[in-house]
Formats: C-alpha cells, sequence, structure tokens
C-alpha cells in the first residue's frame, strides 16, 4: 500500500534523477507539492515526512485549509503558494493567508495583492504566468507583454517579484516538452537581461517534470505523484 511519505520519496529520486541527467544539483530545484482537493490531514502527513511547500488552486478551499493545518503545526511551518486563477473578489483572502502567489497575470491583480497584503507580513512572492505556447483557454500574459508587466510588479510595494510560472499544452514526448518549457527559460532569460533579479522558474508536473528540470526549472509543482489521484467531481442530478 503506497503511502504519501512513499510517494513523496519516490518523486524526490525522480527530481535527483532528473538533475543528475541535467548536470545539475539537486539542490536547484523546490518540489511544490500541489495539495488541492485533499485535507489537511494529506498535508500533515507531507509534512511528516520533510515536505514544507503547499501549492493550492482554489482560493477559498486554499485559505480554510491553511488555518485547518494551522490548528496543529505552527503557520511558519508550511509555505503555502497560490497557483490558481486570482479573481478581483479574492485578492485580500489571497494577499492575508498566503506566501506566494504563481499566477499573476494582469496588473490590476497585482495592484490589489500590494494594496491589501497586510503591513505586518512579509512581502508576498510573486510569479508571472506567462503563456509560452499561445493556448487560448490557458491564463497567462503573453511573452511580448511580459517585461511591461514584470517592470510595472516590481515597482509595487508589498510584493517581490520572483519569477515566471507556466502550463503549457500537454505535449506528447520529452523533447516537444522540453522545447515548450525553453520558451519560459528564454522569457525568464530576457527578464533577467532587463535587470531583474529573479530566483524562481516554476514549470513541471508528474507527468513532465524531468523535461521541466532540463529546460532550467528551479521548482516543479507535483500533485497527484505525491497524493494519488483525485476523486472525480461529483455529477449533479438531473433536475426532477
Amino acid at each position: 500500500m503506497t503511502t504519501i511519505a512513499g510517494n513523496l520519496q519516490q518523486v524526490k529520486e525522480r527530481l535527483w534523477r532528473a538533475c543528475d541527467g541535467a548536470s545539475r544539483g539537486s539542490a536547484e530545484v523546490t518540489l511544490l507539492a500541489v495539495s488541492k482537493t485533499f485535507g489537511p490531514d494529506a498535508v500533515r502527513q507531507a509534512h511528516a515526512a520533510g515536505q514544507t511547500a503547499f501549492g493550492e488552486n482554489y482560493v477559498q478551499e486554499g485559505v480554510e485549509k491553511i488555518a485547518l493545518v494551522a490548528e496543529s503545526l505552527p503557520r511558519a511551518a508550511i509555505e503555502w503558494h497560490c497557483i490558481g486563477p486570482v479573481q478581483s473578489n479574492k485578492t485580500r483572502l489571497v494577499a492575508a493567508q498566503f506566501d506566494w502567489v504563481q499566477s499573476v497575470d494582469r496588473l490590476k491583480i497585482a495592484q490589489r495583492l500590494s494594496e491589501q497584503r497586510p503591513p505586518e507580513l512579509p512581502p508576498l512572492n510573486v510569479c508571472l504566468q506567462v503563456n509560452v505556447d499561445g493556448g487560448p483557454n490557458k491564463a497567462g500574459v503573453p511573452p511580448a507583454e511580459l517585461p511591461a508587466l514584470a517592470e510595472a510588479v516590481a515597482a509595487l510595494p508589498r510584493l517581490r517579484l520572483r519569477g515566471l510560472m507556466c502550463i503549457p499544452e500537454p505535449a506528447p514526448d520529452f523533447e516537444s516538452q522540453r522545447a515548450l518549457f525553453a520558451l519560459a527559460r528564454a522569457a525568464y532569460d530576457d527578464l533577467h537581461a532587463r535587470g531583474h533579479a529573479l530566483d524562481t522558474l516554476s514549470m513541471g508536473m508528474s507527468e513532465d517534470l524531468e523535461a521541466a528540470v532540463a529546460a532550467g526549472a528551479t521548482m516543479v509543482r507535483v500533485g497527484r505523484a505525491v497524493f494519488g489521484a483525485r476523486a472525480p467531481k461529483p455529477v449533479a442530478s438531473p433536475a426532477a
């Protein structure tokens, strides 16, 4: 019977092999455990196995989970990342409860996060989400608009621009995956050349983390391989 601790070990071994294959040190890549739809007990189990950084896609679920986990673990023991879409009516919750936001793709959202970040908390760490492959249904700023957005976000108080995040369309093989991730790496390098002190390139998930590491990821976001398959959403009953 698999356990979260066992799954974590397997994912870490995959990361070590991927780093070795890319001639990178294993300390260069951080594992973000994506805990969306899993309860606080799953987070506690992963934390007991050494995992400290967790990602949540849904703001309300994440905020509730943060509070429940904090009942048994110090708040500082967990680093919480918001990795899903942020709507304007949720920015206050995100600004107050999360340590990172990886999905900023509009200046309006960044401005609200900046204004609503409580002054007693450290600056909110921000990644800009870039749409590297032009997927029409994907969130993210087009690469051509990225420099202007980065310049504006970097100037906002109470925020710290850390890097980029991307979720490209699924690709059929390693080389195709790596080619997509290389587009994000090129955008990241371009912002560096423009003077932005970035340190985070968040890309790669359970299915493609090896290609992401080969392309230069500094953080991979893994959910299923850590916590197991998610339960399907219930189907609504037909109206009587």
